[in-house]
């Protein structure tokens, strides 16, 4: 039993110790636990909310090292299963002064490739308040997708509440059309959707927030918040009843990676639902944890626990455009 729920694939990360050194010529790294649906509940226990993850993993020292991860950052792995037939996947990541880092992944026919969808069976739902999907996961095989429908029926049939981020990776896709359809279709389910802008261009043509927003409020009656994320000036948020408003990013001195500041943006806003804040309050923590993400090199070594984000909160200023 937890607070959270989520699935997806977990990925051992190494990411490069020298700067602006591409993948060939790089030497050191560093092992971190990374992938965004993991990103996302590692936040989410950060915050001191209990959380399971769902996955399958290879039986070898990728796998072991996931859990161990997993553990000291106190997710539960009741729903993890693993197969000796299949691997766990991994990926390189450089390290750059400017820009968004290269990644290389090594993630094909992985154990959470061929996840059984009767792990889902074995849920216990009784004291689930959330759970986070994102369209990585459904796009790394066909097991995957249809596992992940069966998940989004469990979750509509449990009435909880959920959090769409398209994360589009357009490279684990058989094409574009395939993504989009796919993606735009899954979205539909979701209570809560989370885009970024350029992922809002992608998906349905538009740079304009508002018009993303209204696009996806017409897309499924379930949805009844989208938020759009606008990377260091904040996030738009619009309500199903037509309220809307930005809500401004903070200031930040120095980047050392943007990835998984988007899962960081995902984990304030659902822990801060989950801790009874108003909508408002959730997109600060969540941007908040977003602009706390990017200083550190890891995926989500930057989240934050509650107090830490109050001493952020206390010294740090929005940027207001």
């Amino acid at each position: 039993m937890s607070e959270f729920l989520t699935i997806g694939e977990p990925i051992a990360l190494f990411g490069s110790e020298e700067v602006d050194k591409s993948l060939k010529e790089a030497k050191h790294f560093q092992k971190f636990l990374a992938g965004a649906e993991v990103n996302v509940a590692v936040g989410v226990s950060r915050y001191g909310h209990s959380t399971q993850y769902i996955t399958a993993l290879g039986k070898d020292p990728f796998g072991d090292f996931i859990i161990d991860e997993l553990k000291k950052n106190q997710i539960g792995t009741d729903y993890i299963s693993e197969t000796t037939d299949y691997w766990t996947a991994f990926q390189l990541k450089d390290r750059v002064s400017q820009g968004d880092p290269s990644i290389h992944y090594f993630r094909k026919g992985s154990a959470a490739a061929h996840f059984e969808k009767s792990v889902l069976d074995k849920i216990d739902f009784s004291e689930t308040k959330f759970a986070h999907l994102s369209g990585i996961f459904p796009a790394i095989s066909e097991e995957a997708l249809e596992s992940f429908r069966y998940f989004v029926e469990l979750l509509e049939e449990h009435k909880i509440m959920t959090t769409f981020d398209p994360n589009l990776r357009p490279q684990l896709w058989k094409s574009k059309e395939v993504m989009i359809e796919t993606i735009n279709e899954l979205a539909s389910h979701a209570n809560v959707i989370l885009p970024g802008i350029n992922e809002g261009e992608i998906l349905m043509g538009s740079r304009d927030p508002e018009e993303i927003a209204d696009f996806y409020l017409a897309n499924g009656k379930a949805t009844q918040v989208v938020i759009v994320k606008l990377g260091e000036e904040g996030a738009f948020v619009k309500h199903r009843d037509g309220e809307s408003y930005t809500v401004p990013g903070f200031s930040v001195e120095q980047v050392v990676d943007t990835v998984g500041a988007g899962d960081g943006f995902a984990a304030g806003l659902i822990s801060a639902l989950m801790d009874g804040e108003s909508m408002k309050e959730a997109v600060i923590r969540a941007n908040a944890t977003g602009a706390l993400a990017v200083q550190s090199p890891g995926d989500n070594d930057g989240y934050p626990t509650i107090e830490e984000l109050q001493k952020f909160l206390e010294s740090s200023k929005e940027v207001v455009r």
